[in-house]
């Protein structure tokens, strides 16, 4: 996209929208979408409501988005797109379509159902107030508790891949690695494959400690942020897994879904 015009993708859900609105930011991280931007509309009930938005999106240009389940709202979605010449992806659908054709079952038709408050939606509740409760080493002894403990020296990201993995329902606590720290006792009771070592190449994590120095207003000249020291801590924390025995993944430009996926492959 060479030129200044910025362009638009409406989302549309008759539920909250968060499904197409992960597909469609998933995809733009594919391309240099630096003139785009993402309108998300949801709880849509009424077909008035999809001729209204698509005759905006036709002015404006881009394309639309949509997950509905309501068979009546979709039929409606293609019309408007033929009529107004705008393309619309049905990100629901085909996914829709292929389930009843292969298993010969019919769909609730319910939107919103990912968002009731089952027994997946409580043990995603308490995975994350464990999670939080337990970051950066608070609460050693929640280590036994722990469905993962993800270990590593400081800014390897230990915390947001714990968040990460809380939101699918695991409990996770992580635990920072320093030479003059002993670690405690509960490490080494645990199962190999539940403990996941952290590390990172040593030039990318001096960058990433150099910025964090100047975030919080700290000197550059830091121990911490020094290359010697940084090279100190990963040797340390690397013997420290070698001797455990658990699974070590380098994090280095590895997006915290991709990291994620990795760790739940150990896990299964």
């Amino acid at each position: 996209m060479m030129n200044d015009q910025h362009y638009e993708i409406t989302i549309c859900s008759d539920s909250v929208g968060e499904t197409a609105e992960a597909v469609v930011k998933a995809t733009m991280r594919q391309f240099d979408a630096h003139q785009v931007i993402t309108k998300r509309i949801g709880h849509i009930k009424h077909e008035d409501e999809i001729r209204l938005i698509m005759e905006a999106a036709a002015k404006r240009g881009g394309f639309v988005a949509y997950t509905l389940v309501q068979p009546e709202l979709r039929e409606m979605m293609k019309e408007e797109a033929i009529r107004l010449g705008v393309r619309a992806v049905d990100i629901m659908g085909p996914m829709m379509e292929a389930f009843i054709d292969t298993f010969n079952d019919s769909p609730k038709r319910k939107p919103g159902l990912q968002h009731e408050m089952d027994d997946d939606y409580f043990r995603r509740v308490e995975a994350i107030e464990f999670t939080v409760k337990c970051d950066d080493g608070r609460d050693t002894s929640s280590l036994l508790k722990a469905d993962i403990v993800l270990i590593g020296v400081s800014r390897t990201s230990k915390t947001p891949l714990s968040i990460f993995l809380a939101h699918k329902g695991h409990k996770v606590t992580n635990l920072p690695l320093v030479p003059e720290v002993k670690p405690p006792k509960e490490l080494f009771m645990l199962q190999e494959n539940r403990v996941i070592g952290l590390t990172m190449d040593a030039e990318k994590l001096l960058k990433i400690r150099t910025e964090r120095l100047k975030a919080v207003g700290l000197p550059n000249g830091a121990k911490y942020a020094t290359l010697d020291r940084i090279v100190e801590e990963l040797d340390y924390a690397h013997v420290l897994m070698k001797q455990i025995g658990c699974p070590i993944i380098n994090v280095t430009d590895k997006a915290i879904e991709e990291t994620a996926g990795i760790i739940l492959g150990y896990m299964n």
